[in-house]
């Protein structure tokens, strides 16, 4: 897995190349902090998982940047707006519905997010989880709910969103503490924070606190609350190998 800012992750298991909500520069008013991706991180992309359509996850620059003809996973609803931006290989899903890449399937999960308003009217704002020889969970924009425990034994990598771009978050976001209960529920093997130190507003760039403040926040709760879950702190492009513990392959959880 190579984080490549804010909710964007580059995810390659089994031979598939998946993106999720792909922010590559700047989004309206805001300014990208980090360094822009490199180009071969989104080269060949087999598939685009896009959790809902608020600007800073559904970025149109970025979209057509990568997947203008790449296949573009995303709830229901998503489609007619996508479309009308010129881009046309679009497949909906439902919550409990999946969909196979390759060797690999993509599990659309439900998330807590306020997401009734503007271009994602109608669209619920979603996860996902992506099963191989190993697991990944990509919480994309969340707050903490019960359902998260039905993952509990089945996830190896957990991608969990600790912040935002602004000096505070709004309800429907997971901060640390809520993100570290999330990964106590979810009890992967492996936790990474994302969804931090990518944006932020001109104005408050200068006197802004440390970028990874959210992230080193998030570690400490879960050396007190969960220590046998593996935290990792990525920088933006910075990359992550996960070996697996068997070779035994998942399918779909309902398969």
């Amino acid at each position: 897995m190579t984080w490549l800012g804010h909710a964007t992750a580059l995810i390659e298991l089994d031979g598939a190349r998946l993106l999720t909500d792909p922010v590559l520069g700047g989004v309206g008013p805001l300014a990208r902090i980090a360094p822009p991706p490199r180009d071969e991180a989104t080269g060949r992309i087999d598939a685009v998982l896009l959790s809902h359509l608020h600007a800073d996850h559904a970025h149109t620059r970025s979209l057509r940047r990568v997947a203008r003809e790449t296949r573009i996973i995303a709830p229901a609803g998503s489609g007619r707006w996508l479309r009308a931006r010129g881009l046309h290989n679009v497949e909906e899903l439902t919550e409990g519905e999946w969909a196979r890449v390759g060797d690999v399937c993509v599990w659309l999960t439900p998330a807590r997010h306020l997401g009734s308003r503007g271009r994602a009217a109608g669209v619920r704002p979603s996860g996902f989880v992506i099963c191989g020889s190993q697991s990944c969970y990509f919480a994309g924009d969340t707050d903490l709910f019960a359902a998260m425990a039905t993952l509990a034994g089945m996830i190896d990598l957990a991608l969990l969103p600790v912040g935002g771009w602004g000096p505070a978050l709004g309800p429907g976001h997971l901060d640390p503490a809520r993100a570290a209960a999330a990964a106590v529920a979810i009890a992967p093997r492996v936790a990474i924070p994302i969804h931090y130190g990518t944006l932020a507003l001109p104005r408050l760039i200068r006197g802004r606190r440390e970028p990874r403040a959210p992230a080193l926040l998030f570690s400490e709760f879960m050396a007190r609350r969960a220590p046998a879950v593996d935290v990792q702190l990525l920088a933006p492009g910075e990359r992550f190998e996960l070996r697996a513990l068997a070779p035994a392959h998942r399918g779909a959880p309902d398969a």
